[in-house]
């Protein structure tokens, strides 16, 4: 694979990880630590590619806020 295409592909999955974790962040603060405390959250990610008939799924589990 050619240096452009590493660096655009790095590039957007560094944003992709930099903002879901702050949406996570955020999302944890508005529901408060009373509904968040001692729980697991099922998380899941679908990313898609326009024009490569392309989807993958990440699913997890994120603990809440102590």
């Amino acid at each position: 694979m050619s240096e452009d295409f590493n660096m655009t592909m790095r590039k957007f999955l560094k944003q992709v990880g930099v903002t879901s974790q702050q949406a996570i962040e955020d999302a944890m603060r508005s529901a408060g630590s009373d509904e968040t405390a001692g729980k697991e959250f099922d998380a899941k990610v679908v990313l898609t590619i326009n024009g490569l008939d392309f989807e993958h799924v990440v699913t997890g589990k994120i603990a809440g806020r102590s």
